[in-house]
């Protein structure tokens, strides 16, 4: 039986791989760097960019490290049930490119928000863009947490030194290059993460007993080929609830996350928008379900040879674990760098749309006096290092959680589901009130943190709870003659 404590060795080539990785990042930052002369070239690269290229930026800055090794783990550990988020996400494309997006290319915006301050005031749009900073700061220490966890389990270097270079290196090619740095390095890396899992499922094939089908049956046998759980158990993930959940996260994440809006609104046309967003979708549905092929063909190779892996090692870990003992030098180094790429491509997108949103949801609003533009790029590339840091410190936080995907889950409901249901409140009633909704998001999160810490509920549950608890009471609330006030309140 191996132990966690046996010596791990990351091979020199291996190391060189990875090395050559973020060197190329940096240079690519430093390249972009030499043309950003506005902050128009920073935050949205001039709106011109090709479709295919922001549609494979669009798909990598979301499907995070999170994703990447969670998915797997989630197979591995419980079931395939997250299969449905594929279906779900086919779903979602028609409401984005014919309600959120048409809408956006109308208003010209450069942040989701600005809809919001459109609809319900200035007061509403600031408390959206403060939400999103929350949300994102959370999310962004689960995206450097989980490459960095794969680091030290491969490499055997400690925890912490492996979050500090995550942080740094992504954090600095970002302040350099800007959002256009970001999308194309961001296609680079959808390459390797797509090859990369294709390389681990035939590889899982070839090595287990009786390849794709000892694969199945062994994962028959036990349970992890649920999809559709008959009971419903507020304490398990059932395929019911897996597509409740994703249909409304999924409408949260591309249709109103500055994260993926910041990213769409750079392509030429709604045209260009539409297309991409059909591309995202189509891709998600086959990547999520090679993801979670892999989860359940590293749990029926473990179950071959047992005494390949470590007891107790937890289902996050079991990746990178494979990785680097099941696969030959350099070719594991490359699939390592495949998480990196996950990390990167959305370590990007985060603190550039932070950055985003504070200069344009905060800054400018606020001013009494407008400022040079040269001076908004200089506070935009001091805000990325700044939010860098500070996401890279929230890493430390997130390591105290047990499953990356619950961590970023825990996060997100709180502080997005909240948003979501002030865009839809905007979208479908000439009634709903900011009052309204502030009353029904000060109610959601508290009771939120109530179902998650005391009821100790599945993280399935977490995000359409504290969505429609937000959204129905701010729509009772908004109907009552005490919060009645006219739209642009």
């Amino acid at each position: 039986m191996a132990t966690l404590e046996e010596p791990i060795s990351f091979s020199a080539l291996n190391s060189v791989v990875l090395a050559v990785y973020l060197c190329a990042l940096l240079a690519v930052g430093a390249w972009f760097a030499r043309r950003q002369k506005s902050t128009e070239e920073f935050f949205l690269a001039s709106r011109r960019m090709p479709w295919l290229v922001v549609a494979m930026s669009m798909y990598a800055s979301l499907t995070s490290a999170v994703t990447y090794m969670g998915l797997p783990a989630t197979a591995y550990q419980e079931n395939v049930s997250l299969l449905i988020v594929s279906i779900v996400t086919l779903l979602v494309a028609p409401v984005l490119v014919t309600v959120f997006y048409p809408l956006y290319r109308r208003l010209g915006i450069t942040t989701s928000y600005e809809y919001i301050g459109n609809r319900f005031g200035r007061h509403a749009r600031f408390a959206a863009s403060g939400l999103f900073i929350l949300a994102r700061l959370g999310w962004l220490g689960t995206v450097v947490y989980a490459p960095a966890l794969a680091l030290s389990v491969v490499t055997g270097i400690p925890l912490w030194t492996a979050i500090l270079l995550m942080g740094a290196v992504a954090t600095l090619y970002t302040a350099l290059g800007g959002i256009a740095a970001d999308i194309w390095t961001d296609v680079v890396q959808f390459i390797i993460m797509v090859a990369g899992a294709i390389w681990l499922a035939v590889t899982l094939i070839q090595r287990t007993p009786d390849g794709l089908s000892g694969i199945l049956q062994t994962a028959e046998a036990a349970g992890r080929l649920a999809v559709f759980e008959p009971r419903i158990s507020l304490f398990r993930m059932s395929g019911f609830m897996v597509a409740v959940t994703f249909f409304f996260q999924l409408m949260q994440d591309y249709g109103t996350d500055q994260t993926t809006v910041q990213r769409l609104m750079t392509a030429r046309d709604l045209r260009g928008t539409n297309r991409a967003i059909i591309f995202n979708a189509v891709t998600d549905f086959f990547l999520i379900g090679l993801l979670l092929f892999i989860g359940i063909g590293m749990y029926a190779y473990y179950q071959a040879f047992p005494t390949l892996l470590p007891e107790n090692l937890p289902g996050d870990r079991v990746l990178p674990w494979y990785i680097i003992h099941a696969l030959p030098d350099g070719i594991s180094g490359l699939l390592i760098t495949a998480i990196f790429a996950a990390a990167m491509s959305s370590m990007d997108s985060g603190i550039s749309s932070l950055s985003t949103v504070i200069v344009h949801d905060f800054i400018r609003p606020l001013r009494s006096v407008p400022a040079p533009d040269a001076q908004d790029l200089r506070i935009a590339r001091r805000l990325v290092l700044g939010l860098g840091a500070l996401a890279t410190g929230v890493a430390f936080y997130i390591s105290s959680f047990r499953h990356v995907i619950e961590a970023y889950t825990t996060i997100i409901s709180l502080f997005s589901g909240p948003v979501l249901a002030l865009f839809l409140l905007g979208l479908l009633t000439r009634h709903a009130t900011f009052t309204g909704w502030a009353f029904g998001c000060a109610i959601a999160i508290p009771a939120t943190l109530f179902i998650q810490y005391v009821v100790k509920v599945h993280w399935i549950y977490y995000f359409p709870f504290a969505f429609g608890v937000t959204f129905l009471i701010g729509l009772a609330a908004s109907l009552t003659s005490l919060t009645r006030q006219s739209p642009a309140g």
